[in-house]
């Protein structure tokens, strides 16, 4: 298959374009810079997807598209709806006029359940119009992804000390985007399945700081703090218009809500990927 990658250079993008390259696909790959990931596409156009006129043509002669854009840093002139809704509805009408069939999307666990979270009500608009849109679809749902847990975790572990924010045990089951990137690829021809993707260990978010401090040789030093903080924060972030209070929104939804998917994709182990984190 001719494939379209939206985000081939992103980590999880990367982990696509490799299983793609692997099955035997052709791959267009779109981002806003290339690298070097040890594999090449057959072709890559730099692109701004909040700008129509850099997507033209992209689609041409493509079977399937799959896109992995979303904004997951503070921005102080865009916004998640701009870039993670309004800029994938381009990538769709792109690929509806070049008649594409398949049209991949990747969202975010439970996206239709938190409207005040900007990162996650902008996916959630844009599957609905994906839903309408008469393509073909497979809608993906992660919970999270190992190297994203371990990012927020180690600093915390670095200095001591880790707080988490609910009283009662929140729980996840965390995917590695390689065994994620398989799963896709794997199912890149389904017609219109909506699939809450999670990897084959549940833990608490307490269970995870105590094997990070374990991994770290460190003793666990694991503090509460009240949700209203992150609220707090969110408040001013506002006020300063630097672009960070959606993150902060969306770092409470994530450590307050069970992150749990219903489909199990593949068998890395978090649990062995926290020891070998923290080996260096």
């Amino acid at each position: 298959m001719k494939v379209v990658l939206a985000g081939a250079y992103g980590n999880l993008g990367s982990d696509i374009f490799r299983e793609l390259v692997d099955n035997g696909h052709e791959v267009i790959a779109l981002d806003m810079a290339q690298r070097d990931i040890g594999v090449s596409p057959s072709r890559f156009v730099k692109i701004d997807v909040t700008d129509p006129k850099t997507l033209e043509g992209v689609c041409d002669g493509a079977d399937a598209l799959i896109t992995t854009v979303g904004l997951t840093r503070g921005s102080a002139t865009l916004s998640n709806y701009d870039i993670d809704y309004r800029g994938n509805l381009n990538l769709l009408n792109e690929a509806k006029k070049a008649g594409v069939r398949n049209f991949v999307y990747i969202s975010v666990v439970k996206a239709d359940t938190a409207p005040d979270v900007p990162m996650v009500h902008a996916k959630f608009l844009f599957e609905e119009d994906l839903k309408k849109s008469g393509i073909t679809y497979v809608i993906h749902r992660p919970t999270g992804y190992f190297y994203d847990i371990i990012k927020v975790f180690k600093p915390m572990i670095e200095k001591g000390k880790v707080t988490l924010l609910s009283k009662e045990p929140v729980y996840a089951n965390i995917v590695s985007t390689e065994d994620f990137a398989k799963f896709i690829v794997a199912h890149i021809t389904d017609e219109n399945k909506t699939y809450s993707v999670g990897g084959k260990e549940k833990y608490s978010y307490e269970e995870i700081a105590k094997m990070c401090f374990e991994a770290a040789g460190k003793e666990p030093v694991i503090k509460r703090a009240s949700p209203a903080i992150f609220d707090m924060l969110a408040f001013v972030n506002k006020l300063k218009k630097n672009g960070k209070e959606a993150i902060i929104r969306f770092s409470k939804w994530t450590l307050t809500h069970d992150m749990v998917g219903d489909t199990i994709a593949g068998d890395m182990s978090f649990a062995e990927y926290i020891r070998k984190s923290f080996e260096k």
